[in-house]
């Protein structure tokens, strides 16, 4: 084996790294989407609407940014690793207490306070497996890593529906699960070590004295950062908007069954799963930009399928079908936003972006219920999503890359150099 061969393989320590960030992210997106499953059952329990239900997944949404700042500003001090381990354990005892709720006021505070630990964990797992890995693996791990939201939601649909069909338990057992993902930062203390990227560029910062008011204050760190912020804006839109209110949409505009709608649910997750890893892949060859406006621009063509189809059969191959192209262009993002990030705040950096553009499409799911209350469903899915579909495509094709950059002075970079927005 060549010693170019030997970089490109993934270590030991890389996968459980890639590992431990892709269960985080799963079990941080299971209990966000036990909500989006459940909240109309709550809401039931606790005398409120739908719409005022939906403002649960908006508090969450809004607190991300704040959670991916505190989080992600501590990793670049202290390190990936540690941060990572109080973050899960935060978010699962949170989740947790979400299960003993006596109210729905009480169960807003608690997601306020979930939505912070929510925020930390991606961009926390994102820069811990993105500067493991080799390079040229950058593009796959992306997309593997990236859908772990899938399998999160996967996961919170098949236990909806053990829980609904085999227990009393009710909406309260699927957050007393939430607990489970504190078993994780064991994996973490025992099995996973700190980014040598990271100690490499802190050593660089503390010799050099940079601090990160100088680097937040580059006209061109500002200015790319503003661009994500508005790429994650469209982003989220995109992947809420076909997400969020699509399970009710199935129960009470369609009118299919509990059972049915899970089991629509968890077959169009697989589509996002293949999705997300086959696009995450691809970018490596075609480019990280490339990929999203292919994957933004077929999803136009598939709306109609997915927003207005009536019988199971192509319910089924709609969802399939848009969940796929959806979480194909998500499949990019955490190797996109790392190699745009600056090193000395990669923490920081790309938890925050993303996590601003989950801030501003946090109505989505509200926008959505009163467009269906008002008109229908299928009129609520057509007309947040042509828009959003079209902003991704045009905001990717104006933005530029890094694919391939270095991360740490030991890597070999793949293709091109780093580059400016």
């Amino acid at each position: 084996m060549s010693s170019t061969d030997a970089a490109d393989r993934l270590t030991p320590s890389d996968r459980r790294a890639v590992f431990a960030a892709l269960l985080g992210w799963t079990m941080d997106a299971f209990d966000y989407f036990v909500v989006v499953l459940v909240y109309a059952d709550v809401a039931k329990d606790f005398g409120v609407s739908l719409t005022d239900m939906a403002f649960l997944t908006t508090v969450t949404l809004l607190m991300r940014p704040v959670g991916a700042a505190i989080f992600g500003m501590w990793a670049d001090k202290v390190g990936r690793k540690k941060v990572l381990m109080i973050d899960v354990g935060f978010y699962s005892v949170v989740g947790f207490l979400c299960a003993f709720a006596p109210n729905y006021a009480t169960l807003l505070v608690l997601r306020l306070l979930y939505g912070v630990g929510m925020g930390g964990e991606w961009g926390l797992g994102a820069s811990l497996a993105m500067e493991k890995v080799p390079p040229s693996k950058r593009g796959l791990v992306s997309g593997i890593l990236q859908q772990g939201y899938a399998l999160g939601y996967l996961f919170a649909a098949a236990a909806y529906l053990l829980i609904s069909n085999l227990t009393d338990w009710g909406w309260r057992g699927l957050f007393a699960l939430s607990i489970l993902p504190a078993l994780l930062s064991l994996f973490v203390r025992a099995k996973v070590t700190e980014s040598e990227a990271w100690e490499e560029t802190r050593e660089n910062a503390v010799r050099n004295k940079t601090t990160v008011r100088q680097i937040l204050s580059s006209p061109a760190v500002l200015r790319r950062f503003g661009y994500l912020v508005l790429l994650m804006t469209a982003f989220n839109w995109m992947s809420h908007g076909t997400q969020d209110v699509y399970p009710t949409f199935l129960k009470e505009g369609l009118h299919f069954s509990h059972n049915t709608a899970l089991y629509v649910a968890m077959l169009y997750n697989c589509g996002a799963i293949l999705g997300g890893t086959i696009m995450g892949a691809a970018s490596e060859r075609y480019g990280r930009r490339a990929i999203v406006v292919f994957c933004a621009v077929l999803g136009l063509p598939i709306l109609p399928l997915f927003a207005a189809s009536h019988t199971l059969g192509l319910v089924c191959l709609g969802s399939f079908l848009m969940q796929f192209v959806v979480q194909g262009a998500w499949g990019v993002i955490p190797a996109h936003l790392t190699e745009l990030s600056p090193a000395e705040i990669r923490g920081f950096y790309p938890g925050v972006t993303y996590q601003l553009g989950n801030c501003l499409a946090a109505f989505n799911l509200p926008i959505q219920e009163h467009l269906a209350a008002t008109h229908s469903y299928t009129f609520a899915l057509t007309a947040t999503m042509v828009p959003v579909f079209i902003a991704v495509a045009v905001l990717a094709a104006l933005g530029k890359e890094a694919r391939g950059e270095r991360l740490s002075r030991g890597e070999r970079p793949t293709v091109g150099q780093p580059v400016n927005v």
